[in-house]
């Protein structure tokens, strides 16, 4: 039986994280335990709880647990469970069906369970790394109440851990962690428990008994080389990065991608990282940029290293040497900060959904275009730069204003 297994919570005090959706005035940790809860969707990153809230769930509300991968259960195994839920039932016992990576779930499979969760025989619980508003059917989503599952912190990490180092069988072995393995075992979890816990684990039985288990020594399990990379090297080497992207220096970008890369950083956080830098850093300057970098972290959940440094260089590169604009950054801001500021215009009466009539429809006028107001023309946020692709929509909203 796995760490990771054997650390599965018995109570709230012991489940790590989440407290946006768990903590004691929330309306599911009152569902769960006044047991009214309905079906439930958790999305989420690997490793942030999702099992083991399910399991949690079952123990509080004494219901029955079934559990199903979606990756390899069939049809019939599905039918198989709802039997079971039925012989429960009898009992005067609930069921909670746990389905992981229920997104892997194809249509026909996912319909095979509406009628039983829509009588109520099980409580579908369903994990999900995908946003379900994209990979659940309507049916079953209009059924179900959706939770998104953050990753833990480094304080979560840390508690977990120490509760690890208490468990009979890590325990007989006494380990040692220095503490710049400890910091870089926090760093390679990236928020996920179980991954943690599966490094620690090996790392622990595969040393002597009372051995100190150092930085190197999780880096040989790992199979990492030694390149110094700690929280602050983490924070300082993405800054590098995004910055040297920022200057146009695609050497220098290269250069803090290969060094994140051999200090063990998550292809994924970059990909991210990239994605964000897309926007605020080049915008419509270049609009493919971020048709690029969001194609890099599809690519990043189906590549792993090391051909996904080959994805990562190209739209590092490509990036770095493409022309920057932050003006959509700027304007949203600048939106946003006249709101804060209590600016809150009402919506014209032409705009409103009753407006129809009043309302002037633009595909209707050559060119596609009329003159009405949308805004008071005072109020202006979006200035775009004379650089790349937004020369071209400067000069477009120059002529749209002079209608």
């Amino acid at each position: 039986m796995p760490l990771a297994y054997r650390l599965s919570p018995k109570t709230f005090d012991e489940y790590m994280g989440q407290e946006h959706i768990l903590s004691a005035q929330k309306p599911l940790r009152k569902l769960i335990e006044q047991d009214q809860l309905r079906s439930l969707l958790l999305w989420g990153p690997p490793g942030t709880g999702k099992t083991a809230l399910s399991r949690l769930i079952a123990k509080k509300t004494a219901s029955g647990y079934l559990a199903l991968n979606a990756v390899i259960a069939k049809t019939a195994d599905i039918k198989m469970a709802i039997e079971q839920a039925k012989v429960n039932l009898t009992r005067q016992q609930k069921t909670i069906l746990f389905i992981d990576e229920l997104h892997r779930f194809n249509k026909i499979q996912q319909d095979a369970l509406l009628p039983d969760v829509e009588n109520g025989l099980i409580t579908l619980i369903g994990a999900t790394t995908e946003n379900p508003f994209f990979s659940v059917i309507p049916a079953l989503l209009s059924r179900s109440q959706v939770f998104e599952l953050k990753p833990l912190s480094t304080k979560h990490l840390k508690i977990i851990f120490e509760h690890a180092l208490q468990d009979f069988i890590i325990a007989t072995y006494q380990p040692r962690f220095e503490a710049e393995a400890v910091e870089y075992l926090m760093l390679q979890a990236q928020g996920d428990a179980r991954k943690m816990l599966n490094i620690l684990e090996t790392a622990v039985l595969s040393s002597k008994k009372k051995q100190e288990i150092t930085r190197e020594f999780v880096q040989t399990i790992l199979q990492t080389k030694g390149v110094p990379y700690n929280e602050n090297e983490h924070y300082d080497t993405i800054s590098a990065f995004i910055k040297s992207l920022r200057g146009s220096d695609a050497d220098a970008a290269i250069y803090w991608l290969a060094k994140m890369l051999k200090g063990g950083e998550d292809p994924q956080f970059i990909a991210r990282r990239l994605i964000i830098f897309a926007s605020e850093d080049i915008g419509n300057a270049d609009p493919q940029a971020l048709i690029l970098a969001t194609s890099l972290l599809d690519a990043t959940k189906f590549i792993g290293l090391p051909e996904i440094r080959i994805n990562l260089a190209q739209v590092t590169t490509y990036l770095a040497t493409a022309p920057k604009s932050n003006a959509s950054y700027l304007a949203i801001n600048k939106a946003m900060a006249l709101i804060d500021k209590g600016v809150l215009y009402e919506v014209p009466d032409h705009l409103k959904k009753s407006g129809q009539k009043k309302y002037l429809y633009p595909h209707d006028y050559e060119l596609g275009l009329v003159k009405q107001e949308y805004l008071p023309e005072s109020v202006s946020f979006y200035e775009p730069k004379q650089i790349g692709f937004e020369k071209i929509i400067k000069k477009r909203i120059e002529y749209v204003k002079k209608l």
